[in-house]
């Protein structure tokens, strides 16, 4: 008799906790259908002010995905860029010149880097 009014006692007071929790009412969703109506300025897909850049059928400009070939004066601009990057690492840390050397080598290398890209575009564009 203990045990089987234990067992009510215990279950009632289950239901009695479950009975006290917060109840979540759900909304039902209904999903709608929006429908958007566009004017066109008389391009088709593919053509227009923004052509390859916003075209459905190229994910990147003309030359871009294929690897356009650099131009002379691409490689030129670049090796001279190349050429005064190790000689200004060099001048940055040479240790035999004061820092204020250093800094003043530096901007001369600097200086003489863009004069000379400066003439290899008037070279190239000269002939």
């Amino acid at each position: 008799m203990k045990t089987v009014s234990l067992i009510i006692i215990f279950a009632l007071g289950i239901t009695l906790h479950a009975s006290a929790q917060k109840v979540v009412r759900v909304v039902p969703h209904y999903p709608r259908t929006h429908v958007a109506v566009g004017v066109g300025l008389g391009y088709g897909y593919g053509f227009g002010p923004y052509y390859p850049w916003y075209s459905p059928w190229y994910a990147y400009p003309p030359g871009y995905y294929y690897g356009s070939r650099p131009t002379k004066l691409d490689l030129e601009i670049q090796d001279i860029q190349n050429d005064y990057k190790d000689k200004i690492w060099s001048a940055r840390h040479d240790e035999s010149l004061s820092r204020k050397e250093r800094r003043q080598k530096v901007h001369e290398l600097k200086h003489e880097r863009d004069n000379d890209i400066l003439q290899a575009k008037k070279d190239y564009y000269k002939r």
